[in-house]
């Protein structure tokens, strides 16, 4: 599903234009522009910089910040600004894992009991047969 969303266009009229965007992304933005203090459009135009920053960065650079992020090579090797991009790319991709995977799920799956938050924010016991117990 996506949804419509304005993004800022950079020109000297500082006009908007309306994209789509997936509903995933702009809700990420929401979640994550909240915690920095941004809108989600400012944080969505946070994000696409930094990927503009990247992108403009020299081959040989990019190539280090990815041997980094494979875990090829120590961060120590970047320079302070390599290591700031490598560091969010990790956390970008951690972040992604962590939105597509169910650790509840996975260890319900393998018979182990978990302890989590119901739609209503109670602290539930999550037992391996589907069934809660509040605590």
């Amino acid at each position: 599903m996506t949804q419509s969303f304005p993004i800022p266009r950079y020109d000297v009229a500082a006009q908007t234009r309306t994209t789509r965007l997936p509903a995933d992304l702009i809700e990420a933005a929401e979640a994550h522009g909240r915690r920095e203090h941004r809108s989600a459009a400012k944080q969505i135009e946070h994000w696409a910089r930094f990927g503009q920053y990247f992108e403009g960065l020299s081959t040989a650079a990019r190539a280090r910040i990815q041997r980094v992020v494979a875990g090829e090579v120590a961060v120590e090797q970047l320079d302070e600004d390599e290591r700031q991009v490598a560091n969010a790319q990790i956390t970008a991709r951690i972040s992604a894992a962590a939105n597509e995977s169910s650790f509840a799920d996975r260890l319900a799956a393998s018979g182990v009991t978990t302890v989590g938050l119901d739609d209503r924010g109670r602290m539930v016991r999550r037992h391996p047969d589907g069934s809660t117990t509040h605590l």
